[in-house]
């Protein structure tokens, strides 16, 4: 729940900025269990945020505040934890390692402007880890890589950096190397290698710092001529090289220099050495987030237009320009209301501000396009859960604002008087059904409220009443995302249970069919009166229904007709068989009876579904399912995989081709049936570690076979 005071713990002051060349905006990432939250935790404890860093496993730290993270022992959503270091505000994103929760992880990159991609020491990474490299260096993000959990018996930072060149490329070198302690296995300290000097951690931080031991002077030597070569192939001074290879010391501080710019336009990735249990490299990791890292000045500001979407000139991140900023997380907080962790783009957002608040572009997602004027009341710097107050948020700054009466994730925050538009980061598609149910009538209104509180704060999450099952479905990322939207439906005090999905079908007829349809009672005065008299033959897939009259002689009166054709609708809505709607007919009245006084437009409805029943008996009708065609995105090395396992779940390969957008992937086109996709999201990540991904679409409709 969002607090609205000093965290517990807190000994630092509240960060406020003025100017974004202060400002450092860095999100974390990496799989799940590589140790990004505990990371965060020590850095600001180590910063004098926090007094002392909490830990997952006691559900005490800053980030994972949400009940679910607790219960879970791992992030389920975005979480900003700000630090001051070296008088440069560093906004820390941590975000989820788990597939499921990739929305939370693409907002966290579409706030920052540089990632610090953490990897276990012990563990390596997933290829899902390795996917999201490559998306950084498609948008030229700034990078670096910290190696982790270095105090477990299994650490090996040698093979963790070793896999980090073969996965990210040869331009990830390590700036330190881990020095052991005198029990030979404990890492105490940092081999400096650009400086020659050695960082001891033995009494805690700050490290003292001191000159290297005889016996790690060859480590730091052969360590220190790869990472200089390194340095020197991306520096803008093109006689650096030849006066190296010629023997000079190249001088320290034009080695650091050329690093820090190299860092920051995105063409190095330094690996720093870090123990978020022992402190070991956390100043160091601080040191480098400051100065290589770049500012929100060196960063692109997105794309904006007008509300029609008209272009509109580029801007810039100014302070004094045109108030820009982006809704990155939304939370519904039962006491707080909307609580909106907004990026600054542009401006400067200000306490009793009125700003226009726009979302467009994710009516598909059951968030309808939206604009309305609102009144910022305060503006806070988030810490975690709480909200600390501040007087404003510059240009590309983070903060929190709350009681939004429309604010929802991928809104743009604008001028009242001049309303643009920040087109919305790409969305994952929810890929997951799953059908919930109210228990009782009380828990009907409950759920509709949660519901609405749930989908405003995570566009991953697509809500559907489907009209055809009568069922709620809630789209889900996987099973685990599915898991937190549950547990957060009944903290809300919702009783509710799961059923399985039913997948809509369709009824057609498989041979052409005679039918006919006799409507007569009669029960004193006008009675009922009516015959009529068709001839049903299937149309191919996808054909629809069509009525044809062909009757002479008036045998049925012109004006009964169209109540023939109502009353074979309204069967066609209901089924014959099993109670689904029939399709793909052609339909021809060829013959009836009326009478003068006993015919009525009811009587004729009811013989026409009549006679369409009777031709059933011997049309010989079938079950039709849905057929949907699926795209799949997957790794080359998995596609066997992938083919076999569609052939199980009677899907039709329609062809395979190269990933235009990505090397060494693959795209694999098929038709398969809906009701083998239910579960497919979850599926196909087990399948693939984790990096496939795919869409789908509804395609046709196929006869079922039979059980």
């Amino acid at each position: 729940m969002a607090q609205k005071n000093q965290e517990k713990g807190s000994t630092g002051d509240v960060p406020v900025v003025t100017a974004p060349d202060r400002v450092r905006n860095v999100v974390l990432v990496g799989h799940s269990g590589a140790g990004k939250t505990t990371l965060v935790e020590a850095l600001l404890a180590a910063s004098g945020t926090i007094g002392r860093a909490g830990t997952v496993a006691a559900g005490t730290t800053v980030c994972d505040h949400d009940p679910a993270a607790v219960r879970q022992q791992r992030s389920v959503s975005l979480a900003c934890a700000p630090l001051v270091h070296a008088g440069v505000k560093v906004n820390l994103l941590d975000t989820p390692g788990y597939g499921d929760f990739v929305g939370e992880l693409r907002a966290g990159l579409r706030a920052a402007d540089a990632a610090l991609f953490v990897v276990s020491a012990v563990d390596g990474m997933d290829a899902a880890t390795a996917a999201l490299w490559e998306e950084c260096a498609a948008v030229d993000l700034p990078r670096a890589v910290a190696v982790a959990r270095l105090d477990h018996p299994r650490a090996d930072f040698d093979e963790t950096v070793a896999l980090c060149q073969r996965v990210f490329g040869d331009n990830v070198l390590p700036l330190h190397l881990p020095m052991l302690g005198d029990d030979g296995e404990s890492v105490a300290g940092l081999l400096a290698l650009i400086t020659r000097r050695v960082h001891d951690y033995s009494a805690g931080l700050p490290a003292a710092v001191r000159e290297p031991d005889p016996q790690h002077l060859p480590a730091i030597t052969e360590s220190r001529a790869e990472l200089i070569e390194g340095i020197i192939a991306e520096s803008e001074d093109e006689t650096l090289m030849d006066r190296y290879l010629d023997g000079e010391e190249i001088d320290t501080e034009v080695l650091i220099t050329d690093l820090e710019r190299a860092v920051a336009r995105g063409h190095f990735y330094p690996v720093v050495p870090v123990c978020a249990a022992t402190g070991v490299g956390l100043d160091v990791l601080l040191d480098g987030l400051v100065s290589a890292f770049p500012s929100p000045l060196a960063r692109e500001v997105p794309a904006v237009t007008g509300l029609d979407g008209s272009p509109r000139p580029p801007l810039s991140c100014d302070p004094d320009g045109p108030l820009v900023a982006e809704v990155v997380r939304t939370a519904v907080d039962r006491h707080v209301g909307r609580v909106c962790l907004v990026r600054v783009f542009s401006g400067t957002l200000r306490p009793d501000q009125t700003v226009h608040v726009s979302g467009h572009g994710m009516a598909d997602r059951g968030h309808p396009d939206h604009d309305a004027d609102e009144r910022v009341g305060h503006v806070y710097s988030p810490l975690g859960a709480n909200l600390r107050e501040v007087p404003a948020c510059v240009a590309g700054d983070i903060c929190a604002i709350t009681k939004s009466g429309s604010a929802e994730t991928g809104d743009t925050v604008s001028a009242k008087d001049e309303p643009l538009l920040i087109a919305p980061w790409e969305m994952p598609e929810p890929l997951l059904p799953v059908a919930i149910v109210a228990r009782g009538r009380a828990d009907e209104d409950a759920l509709a409220r949660n519901l609405g509180r749930l989908v405003v704060g995570d566009p991953t999450l697509r809500l559907e009443r489907n009209p055809e099952t009568h069922q709620l479905v809630l789209w889900c990322m996987g099973e685990a995302h599915a898991d937190v939207v549950l547990d957060r439906l009944r903290a809300g005090g919702v009783e509710l249970d799961t059923e399985p999905v039913r997948v809509a079908l369709r009824e057609t007829f498989t041979v052409a069919a005679k039918g006919h349809g006799r409507h007569v009672k009669q029960s004193g005065g006008h009675g009922q009166y009516a015959v009529c008299d068709i001839e049903v033959e299937p149309l191919p897939r996808g054909g629809g229904f069509e009525f044809v009259d062909r009757v002479v002689g008036g045998a049925v009166p012109h004006h009964y007709v169209p109540s023939v054709e109502k009353g074979i609708r309204a069967q066609l809505a209901r089924g014959l068989v099993a109670g689904q709607p029939v399709v793909d007919l052609r339909v021809t009245l060829v013959d009836g009876k009326a009478h003068s006084v006993d015919s009525s437009d009811a009587a004729f409805q009811t013989a026409g579904a009549l006679a369409l029943r009777d031709a059933a008996e011997r049309g010989e009708p079938t079950l039709l399912e849905p057929v949907d065609e699926v795209v799949i995105r997957v790794a080359d090395s998995s596609v066997g995989a992938v083919l076999g396992d569609l052939s199980g779940r009677r899907g039709r390969v329609l062809g395979t081709e190269a990933d235009p957008d990505a090397e060494g992937r693959t795209l694999v086109r098929a038709e398969v049936p809906a009701l083998e996709l239910l579960r497919y999201a979850t599926e196909l990540r087990a399948l693939t570690a984790g990096t496939a991904t795919f869409h789908r679409h509804f395609s046709h409709y196929h006869p079922s076979p039979t059980p």
